[in-house]
Formats: structure tokens, sequence, C-alpha cells
């Protein structure tokens, strides 16, 4: 039991992370441990092979049971082809259908615990400039207490199963998230279906967590990595819909009344509007009957979400912000393929790729910024960028666009015999560059919460759920030429903010007007 309820505390946000933030930056470092992980799994990958006479051991007797036992691990290893790997994957989810609310149950077996989220669908194409963060408030306060579990009895049996239940927004939609230890899951549902249909959404609930927010949101120009990022969102999104933000502004918020929240409530439980993603060792054949009872009385309704539009720039623009700090801290980003294009599989390895170059060239190389990065969103309206904090910005920014331009002409650096040297990209570098992205990916996905918010994504935002078990072997699938031919297309009239010191700041540099080389 108490190691249900561990990982369970260990998982309890990451499907809240999947459902509020889809602007997660790859991290550019490698970390000893990752590379330690990536060694470990190319090893597993050739362990099949051969043993070379060299290695330790390689003399040594081996038993005919167990010679046998591993030619046929290594055939099995080489009849599962990517396809039937995917296909295996694929087979672990059921799809169904209750009443116009489409469910998802990914069956892991042997796993100790559950998670589940329940997705509305839409996001800031849900809410107005007037009420934005109602969604937000209304989901948050929904956690305080519902009709059958009032406050005290809810947070009893939450403390004593060790179950969380959340909360999360973004641009494309939301969730009310589970994580529950699987012996508990009967009683777990029974609160979480509670919270989501009958929330008691009372004044002094509403209050108590409108006030969390609202202190939360005007805090905003505190730290200046979060400023950052709201002066950011105010040029990337300048006449966009994401230019409301699902969590609202300290005034829309404050402005919310309980009346309002239940409204809203009302409005949105409609089962067109909804998405149910379980994961966890749980049969979804008697899921369903369950499932049913909870949520099949709910209406209809007909929401059909609106295609949001793209995300294109037509120049380089740079706003800067003056405030008196140690360094300058300054964020570009430019249009990018929405998760649904075929174009954002090459283009998360050109991120990857560029985010490696960053590092070694800003930070090993000269030591210009401690934490510079590349990073690729994942919204329905895409972007991607660069990041960096710098006392001299101008050469920090001039050294990541010129690597920027080494990819557009299809260019990596090399190791030569003097030194690096620049040379074509070759299918090695990108698999070199899968197997770093794939890392992360990997370690990013042992819980059942982010399988649970990964399957969503891809079903609301991604082109479908199955395309979260493509996705491997799409991004295997890239060519140099794909590479050099998203960084053209996308990676180009940026759109800069910086905030700190404007006299640091050289305009001509940042829109590349001012030619240097490295």
């Amino acid at each position: 039991m108490r190691k249900q309820k561990s990982e369970v505390r260990n998982q309890k946000s990451e499907c809240v992370e999947h459902a509020g933030r889809l602007s997660a930056r790859i991290a550019p470092a490698r970390s000893v441990l990752s590379a330690l992980i990536l060694l470990l799994a190319l090893f597993a990958s050739v362990s099949a092979r051969p043993a070379k006479s060299s290695q330790p051991g390689a003399g040594r007797l081996v038993p005919q049971a167990m010679r046998t036992r591993s030619a046929a691990a290594a055939q099995a290893q080489q009849a599962n082809t990517p396809e039937e790997i995917a296909a295996k994957q694929a087979a672990l989810v059921t799809e169904f259908d209750v009443n116009g609310l489409k469910v998802l149950v990914k069956r892991r077996e042997g796993s100790l615990t559950v998670s589940a989220g329940l997705f509305i669908r839409g996001g800031i194409r849900n809410i107005t400039a007037d009420n934005a963060g109602i969604e937000s408030l209304m989901l948050s306060a929904s956690t305080e207490a519902s009709t059958h579990f009032p406050r005290t009895r809810m947070r009893s049996e939450l403390a004593r199963t060790g179950t969380v239940i959340g909360s999360g927004v973004n641009y494309d939609y939301s969730a009310l998230t589970l994580a529950t230890p699987r012996r508990d899951f009967d009683r777990s549902w029974e609160i979480f279906t509670d919270v989501a249909l009958n929330p008691s959404l009372t004044k002094e609930d509403v209050s108590l967590v409108q006030s969390r927010l609202v202190a939360a949101l005007r805090d905003d120009t505190d730290d200046p990595d979060t400023y950052l990022q709201r002066l950011q969102e105010r040029v990337a999104y300048a006449g966009h819909p994401y230019l409301n933000r699902a969590e609202g502004t300290a005034d829309s918020v404050a402005r919310l009344t309980a009346q309002d929240l239940q409204s809203y409530h009302q409005k949105m439980m409609e089962t067109s509007r909804l998405l149910l993603v379980i994961v966890g060792d749980l049969d979804a054949n008697q899921l369903k009957a369950r499932i049913s009872a909870a949520f099949g009385k709910l209406p209809h309704g007909n929401y059909k979400p609106e295609p949001i539009p793209q995300i294109a720039y037509d120049k380089s623009t740079v706003e800067v912000t003056a405030r008196t700090l140690p360094t300058n801290y300054v964020q570009g980003v430019f249009g990018a393929p929405a998760l649904n294009s075929p174009d954002i599989y090459p283009m998360r390895i050109a991120s990857a790729m560029l985010a490696q170059r960053v590092l070694e060239e800003v930070r090993f190389k000269r030591n210009l910024s401690y934490a510079p990065d590349a990073f690729l969103r994942s919204q329905g309206a895409n972007i991607g960028g660069l990041y960096v904090t710098a006392v001299d910005a101008n050469q920090a920014v001039q050294v990541m666009l010129f690597e920027i331009d080494r990819l557009q002409r299809g260019k990596t650096l090399k190791a030569g015999p003097e030194g690096p040297v620049e040379g074509p990209i070759d299918l090695d570098d990108i698999k070199a560059s899968v197997a770093g992205y794939l890392t992360n990916y990997y370690l990013g996905q042992e819980t059942n919460a982010a399988q649970a918010g990964d399957l969503a994504q891809s079903e609301l935002i991604g082109g479908g759920w199955r395309n979260s078990v493509e996705f491997i072997n799409r991004l295997r699938a890239v060519t140099p030429g794909d590479i050099q031919r998203v960084a053209q297309k996308y990676m180009r009239n940026m759109r800069f903010v910086v905030l700190g010191d404007p006299k640091a700041v050289n305009v001509n540099v940042f829109t590349g007007q001012s030619e240097g080389k490295f």
C-alpha cells in the first residue's frame, strides 16, 4: 500500500501538466543520467549480436538451454518490426462511446496505480476576454467538495486511499484528473465522478480558490522568466485567439462568481464536449458499465470544435522591456507545424538538433549563458523558438541564429582530424538525435498519468490517439532533406522579446541583418 501511495504522489501532477502545459521545452542538456540510460538502451538493442572475444567472459561456457533461449529471444526481437510494435501498443487501447462520450482505456498489466482524465474540448475557444479563467477556476473549485463528498469527508477519503484529484488547463483543452492506487479505484472513481458531475461550487469554496488564483496571477511580473513569457504571449499571439490565456488575468478571474461557475459547468457537461481517458490494470469491458452509469445520462449536445488559426509571421521584430537585472532575458518564437501536420516529426528532430548545437556553442564553447535553449511546443496552433539569458545578448542571439542558418543549409558540425568541421547532415546525425530525443520521451512516459495525457493530446489536437503509437516510427523515417526543408519553412521571421537593458540590444542582430560567422 505504501508503495502504491508513493507512486501516486510521484505522478500526481503529471496528467495535470499534460493538460495544463503544452509548452514544455525539449531540454537541451543531456544529463549524465540520461546519457547512461541511452547507453543502456543501445546495449539492450544490440544484445542479440555475437559477443566479441575481447569482452569479459567471452570465453566462458554457456549452457545449451541458455543459448537456445537467447537465440529464441533474438528471433522474437527480430520478428517485432516497428509496425508490429506499434500495432501491439495500439492493441492495448480500447476505444468506445457512451452516449457521445468518447472513452479511451489503456491497459497496463501489473500496474499498481490508475490514472484518469476527463478532458473538456475547446480550451480558449470556450471563453472570452471577459470571462477568461472561468474554466480553470471552475475545475479548481470543483475539487474542493461535491454533493456526496463535502470538504471534510472528501479530504478524509482522499488521504486514506492516497488518491489525488486535480485539474489543469491549456490553450486547447482542460482536464479534471485522478491518480489512485489500483486497490482503491472503486472508491476513488465514485469520488471522481461526483466531483466531475456534482461539484458543490459554493460561494465559500469558490472564494477560497479564487483568492489563491488571483494572488498568483498578480505575481506574474515578479519573476523575470514568468514575466518574459507574458511579454512573449502578447507579441506571439497578437490578433490570435490564444491572446486570451486559459488561466485568465487577475481582473477577469476576480470578477467571476459562484453562479457564473455553476452555469458554465452545466454548459460544459455535454458528452460531445468531453473525452475520458483511463490508464491502468483495468478491464475495459468491466469499465464500460461503470462509465455508462456515471455519464450515460448527460445531454449529448452538438459541440463541434472550430479549427484554430495557425501562426505565421511575415517579418522579424524585437520588443524590449526595460528592467534592471543582472542579465538580459531573451526569447524569440516562430510559427511551427501543428501536431496533426506531417511536418511535426522532422520539426521535432530539427529542434532537438538545434537545441544541442545551441547548448554547445553558447554555453560550452563561449560560456555566454548557463541554459540556452531551442524549443518546440505542443499546441493546436504551434510555435517554436529560442531562449537565452545573457549579459551579452547580441553575441548569444547571433550565435543561435547562425545555428538556425546552418540547419537551413542542411549542415552541422562533425568531428574532424583537427577539430570540428562543417559537413552535411546525414542519417547518422539523425539517428543520434532521434536516440537522444527518444530517451527523454521514454523517461516522460513512465507513469500512467503521462500516458493518459499523451493519449488525450493526440486525440484532441494531434489527429487521433493512434498517432501516439506511430510517433516513434515517424520520427525514425525523417530524412536529412526533411530537416533542411522544415528549418527553411518554419525557422524564420522570429518575434523576439527582451527583458533587461535596452542598450544591450542591437535590433539588427536580432532581426538577422547583421551577419556573423562562427
